[in-house]
């Protein structure tokens, strides 16, 4: 079956499979600065996810590919789409939110004017926790994919990236 290739490949001198190999890696070197410079420009460290499971059917199924941002002293509304991870788990969770509260700081007896975004409280779609959510969000949902063929070529990839980042 594969035993034209193999005899290409015992054809090839050392440096050209060298070579070989040394463009690989570039290519994967390439690809995880590309990933870690989106971090940085969107302020999340994940600006690529894939939705895992169908708790946000019809608005988006599971494989469907997301572009996060998580902007800067901005506050979140409701109706926006996040994306969280709870502390311990690796897997991200898409909720929409449906209400959010503001925790009100008093400063020597005076109530604070504008509410900050670090003291807005977030109750999300599917999420009976009435405790702080924010700190746990990756990004805001900015962009979707729609073609499926970049999202197969994104998911090889990411999924290339996940083996390679493994401790």
């Amino acid at each position: 079956m594969f035993s034209e290739e193999l005899k290409t490949f015992r054809r090839l001198g050392f440096r050209h499979v060298l070579l070989q190999i040394l463009n690989f890696a570039s290519v994967l070197a390439s690809g995880l600065m590309i990933y870690k410079g989106l971090g940085l420009i969107t302020n999340t460290e994940s600006p690529i996810v894939v939705v895992l499971s169908g708790s946000m059917e019809p608005a988006f199924y599971r494989g469907d590919i997301l572009f996060l941002v998580n902007p800067q002293n901005k506050r979140y509304e409701v109706g926006d789409i996040t994306v969280y991870k709870i502390p311990g788990q690796d897997i991200p969770i898409v909720h929409r939110v449906l209400e959010t509260h503001d925790v009100v700081k008093v400063v020597n007896g005076v109530r604070q004017a504008k509410p900050l975004p670090e003291n807005q409280l977030l109750l999300t779609k599917g999420d009976n926790n009435y405790l702080d959510d924010r700190k746990h969000i990756v990004g805001k949902v900015r962009g979707y994919n729609d073609f499926p063929q970049l999202k197969y070529a994104l998911l090889g990839g990411l999924g290339l990236l996940a083996l390679v980042q493994r401790e």
